[in-house]
């Protein structure tokens, strides 16, 4: 039986006066980074498509988000392994309500994206943000990645993006390149076993590993005195167990093994580095600190005291930062 819900139906004095307090406590308990009022700054697309899929040159189908103007500058966002394109939520409502075009995709095998068998590195990574770049004609584009997405975002400008001349800047947020593993030349690099370590959980109990994570170093939950946000911790779950099995088993061979020296080398856009110093799951003498020396026109600024996730628990300060470096 269909149910039409958009009819308003009288409430009850009761239920007015339940609902304006729910509305009034909801308001008092948001974030102070967040205003209760935001939303109303952000104006939705008119006739304009605002999600859909591309395909890619071997055929893949890859899910994007595209909000705002399509005259104005784009943000292109691309997430971290195992999420999707809706953990870049906090950012992409952000930079919606300052007038840019924001972009995102889910990678392939991850969120909404189709779950191929292969093609789980960080070449066909950053191809497939090249295909919806063309796709959807982003040009003078701000590409920001987080963690995995760092590394896709620095072969997509290096490979991509800066030949074809659709870059303006890059944001590498948490980001793994250089090389997150240790080697004989990369000493502060973390171990194989580590990685081993990742495979085994994720093959024998993903949903269980997929909630340990989170609730875990990623967000710094496992620190004493930190403060947990179990919405947080359930989000990463609900992303991560909405992609595929294989993309994310193959994915961590792709984050952990893959040098992107070169890439970073052949960079040069303007590129700012994000780091939080207490970033537990890609420690930042083995990335940050060696990326922006690779870089031609780099910056880095770390956070004390921050985690690998403080795109999320920290994105009143990483916004704006961000945004003060896309306006210079």
């Amino acid at each position: 039986m269909h149910r039409d819900f958009s009819l308003a139906l009288p409430l009850s004095r009761r239920e007015a006066l339940t609902s304006a307090a729910f509305v009034i406590a909801g308001s008092a308990i948001l974030p102070r980074h967040v205003r209760a009022d935001a939303p109303a700054t952000i104006k939705p697309s008119k006739g304009e498509r605002t999600m859909g899929f591309v395909t890619t040159d071997d055929g893949v189908q890859i899910f994007y988000k595209d909000w705002g103007p399509k005259d104005a500058q784009p943000i292109v966002f691309h997430h971290g392994w195992p999420l999707s394109s809706d953990d870049w939520d906090a950012q992409m409502l952000f930079f919606l309500s300052k007038g840019f075009r924001v972009v995102a995709h889910d990678r392939r095998g991850h969120g909404r994206s189709e779950q191929v068998a292969e093609g789980h590195d960080i070449d066909h990574y950053a191809a497939d943000a090249f295909a919806v770049a063309k796709a959807l004609d982003l040009r003078n584009a701000v590409h920001v990645g987080h963690s995995t997405g760092g590394g896709e975002v620095a072969r997509y400008v290096a490979r991509h993006g800066e030949a074809a001349g659709r870059v303006a800047k890059a944001v590498l947020v948490a980001a793994i390149p250089p090389l997150m593993l240790k080697t004989a030349s990369n000493p502060e690099g973390t171990p194989i076993e580590v990685f081993d370590g990742f495979r085994s959980a994720l093959a024998s109990n993903r949903a269980q590993f997929f909630r340990d994570v989170p609730a875990g170093p990623f967000y710094g939950f496992n620190r004493e005195g930190s403060t947990v946000h179990e919405g947080v911790i359930q989000n990463w779950w609900r992303q991560g167990m909405m992609g595929s099995a294989k993309a994310h088993y193959d994915g961590i061979k792709a984050f952990s093994e893959t040098d992107q020296t070169e890439d970073l080398k052949a960079i040069t856009v303007p590129t700012l580095v994000l780091h939080g110093e207490d970033d537990q799951v890609v420690p930042i003498a083995a990335s940050a600190t060696k990326a922006v020396a690779l870089l031609r026109n780099g910056a880095l600024k770390t956070y004390p005291g921050y985690s690998h996730g403080m795109l999320t628990v920290n994105a009143d300060v990483l916004n704006e930062d961000i945004l003060a470096f896309i306006a210079k």
